[in-house]
């Protein structure tokens, strides 16, 4: 049997980048944007057979050659990226996979959080991870006949957030609030968070939770099994949906509350998936219009837009005080200057 070497590609690597992008397409998978760390396994000719990738904790762009198919390599590769996310730290780890290869990567040590059918299996290494995550949020479960969810990453949290959030609160006895805590925006968490607990601090029913590894943000979702973008974006959904079905499940929850998205293509096919298998699940799906100013809707890239043009008689307009008080204090300057410098600071 040969023997194949494994080895680190490095970004200046630009020879090897061309075969790895060429093996990806071979097996239809196409380069994902979001990659922190590829390997590859070269044979005696310095050819690339097999590679795969990390982002964050995530294994991702998994890939044989069909020539080397049998010899494994994949175990290889895996057991290589596994290694490299323990030596960062990183002992919970997520992957999917297309469902025909889900048998393989239990066997490796993989075990199943959700199957969305005919397309992807999203699997963590943990036995008891998703299970012991839903039990931690049943322990925050109280009583009302009416129980809803709201779902923010609040890049920052604008009034129209605190709008979306105050009806919800007046409409219903309990109300989870879940805080995208992935770090894949312009703002970081740890801010994000401490804007929306002191914009909602009036009200007095809603419970809050980080949300965790399990709501996968567009950062993270694997979008290289996808044929186009509206298909990354509808297995997206049906992902992120699918695991909120089961959350709710565990909390109870009958109703979802999100902001009618006018503007953003990826949100609007969002909700219009939403409004369908939300209702399938007993969960009843309500639309908000967005809240506006003199005319136009306030969304979080508006909000951006008017950081990055230093326009902060505006910025006071689109946002609660809590969030205008951060954005003049010394403390934001470093995130001020990184929306400053953002190419793009609108959603798609």
């Amino acid at each position: 049997m040969a023997i194949y070497h494994i080895s680190p590609i490095y970004p200046s690597d630009e020879r090897s980048h061309r075969m790895i992008d060429q093996l990806l397409a071979d097996e239809g998978i196409r380069r994902d944007e979001n990659l922190d760390y590829t390997c590859g396994v070269f044979d005696d000719n310095m050819n690339i057979i097999a590679t795969g990738s990390c982002f964050s904790n995530t294994l991702r762009c998994l890939a044989v050659s069909s020539a080397h198919q049998g010899e494994g390599l994949m175990n290889q590769v895996v057991t290589h990226l596994i290694e490299e996310q323990f030596s960062r730290g990183n002992s919970h780890l997520f992957l999917c996979t297309k469902c025909s290869s889900a048998k393989f990567f239990r066997d490796l040590g993989f075990y199943e959080i959700v199957e969305i059918e005919n397309q992807i299996v999203f699997m963590e290494n943990k036995k008891t991870g998703f299970s012991d995550y839903l039990s931690d949020l049943e322990k925050t479960k109280k009583g009302g006949k009416r129980v809803a969810a709201l779902v923010m990453n609040a890049n920052p949290f604008t009034t129209g957030h605190q709008y979306l959030a105050e009806t919800a609160s007046r409409e219903n006895d309990i109300v989870h609030l879940f805080m995208v805590s992935e770090e894949a925006s312009l703002i970081p968490f740890h801010v994000r968070k401490e804007l929306i607990l002191k914009g909602t601090s009036h009200l007095h029913n809603i419970i809050y939770h980080d949300s965790g590894p399990y709501m996968i943000s567009n950062a993270t979702f694997p979008s290289y099994f996808q044929r186009d973008e509206h298909a990354v974006i509808e297995s997206h959904a049906m992902l992120d949906l699918t695991i909120f079905c089961r959350i709710a499940e565990a909390l109870g929850i009958t109703r979802r509350y999100v902001g009618e998205e006018p503007a953003s293509v990826v949100t609007g096919i969002y909700n219009d998936i939403m409004k369908q298998k939300l209702p399938e699940n007993g969960i009843e799906c309500i639309i908000v219009p967005r809240k506006e100013l003199n005319g136009a809707v306030i969304s979080a890239s508006t909000v951006r837009k008017a950081i990055q043009d230093h326009n902060f008689a505006y910025l006071k307009e689109l946002v609660p005080l809590s969030t205008y008080e951060y954005f003049i204090s010394s403390e934001a300057a470093p995130v001020i200057d990184r929306i400053k410098t953002c190419a793009d600071v609108l959603h798609y």
